[in-house]
């Protein structure tokens, strides 16, 4: 098949040489937006300072992280010791309280009154409630400075939230101190 002069000026193959151009154009323009091929020098130390940027911000986000859950276990252990130490389980409330009042009582030399026992369940808690226990006592002056000191200093956690004096009727008679003390008990289940 030969192709004499005259067949390269026919539509069909200049056509053809047209959109053979036109997609050379379009292959160069496209290396050029999406530079496939790294770019310049002073583009790739950009990238590389942004992406160097970026990987310290994270490594120092990863270190923040690190140490929150250290505090946090921190705190959660420091929870735990609390209340092991400070707060008795719900079962074995009552009977503690009582003998820890009665056992300050003894050491303070004050008699003690009738006791009362109110619960009340602490809102936004896994099971913790408080106690609040309304005690009278009698005895002197002394006597019930040390049941106050000796409440103050319980190895139990005793908050004193109020106290009442009434004044003795006669001399040498022993004063009466009416007290509200509250304390927390644990009744979430699987406590020991």
């Amino acid at each position: 098949m030969r192709h004499n002069l005259s067949s390269w000026k026919e539509p069909r193959f200049l056509l053809r040489g047209v959109m053979g151009a036109l997609l050379a154009a379009n292959l160069v323009a496209a290396v050029i937006a999406f530079k496939p091929f790294g770019g310049s020098a002073d583009d790739l130390q950009r990238e590389e300072a942004t992406l160097n940027q970026q990987l310290t911000g994270l490594r120092d986000h990863v270190a923040k992280s690190k140490q929150l859950v250290v505090k946090l276990q921190n705190a959660r252990k420091d929870t735990d010791q609390f209340m092991a130490k400070y707060v008795t389980d719900e079962l074995r409330g009552a009977s503690t309280m009582a003998g820890e009042l009665d056992r300050i009582a003894t050491e303070a030399g004050v008699r003690q009154l009738p006791v009362s026992y109110n619960e009340q369940d602490i809102k936004g808690s896994d099971g913790m409630k408080m106690v609040s226990v309304t005690e009278g006592c009698e005895g002197n002056y002394a006597s019930l400075a040390k049941f106050i000191s000796l409440l103050d200093k319980s190895p139990r956690f005793l908050i004193i939230e109020g106290l009442q004096t009434a004044a003795p009727q006669q001399n040498g008679a022993p004063l009466t101190v009416q007290l509200k003390i509250d304390t927390f008990v644990n009744g979430a289940e699987g406590t020991p």
